[in-house]
């Protein structure tokens, strides 16, 4: 994105109280290690890569859906998230 990127937008919107309970999927190219801890880090529900794909965007969406319906999945926090959301893969 041309003026910030999309860790900063992710930041802020999880850090808005109002905005902060939406689900957030990253879409992004990149899949190394420090993005995709970046990304949880900052409260991200889901991180899938381009190209999308029908299946990893379905299992980014079920993942959220059991997180947010079978656990209080909204109140984890960052590599506990990130360990949470690779234990249902």
């Amino acid at each position: 994105m041309p003026r910030i990127s999309g860790h900063d937008v992710l930041s802020e919107v999880k850090n808005d109280p109002d905005l902060q309970s939406i689900p957030a999927v990253v879409l992004t190219a990149s899949d190394t290690d420090g993005d995709v801890l970046a990304s949880y880090t900052r409260h991200a529900n889901a991180f899938v890569t381009k190209p999308l794909g029908l299946h990893p965007f379905e299992t980014a969406v079920q993942q959220i859906s059991r997180l947010f319906t079978h656990t209080s999945g909204a109140h984890l926090r960052g590599s506990e998230r990130y360990a949470r959301l690779q234990a249902t893969l």
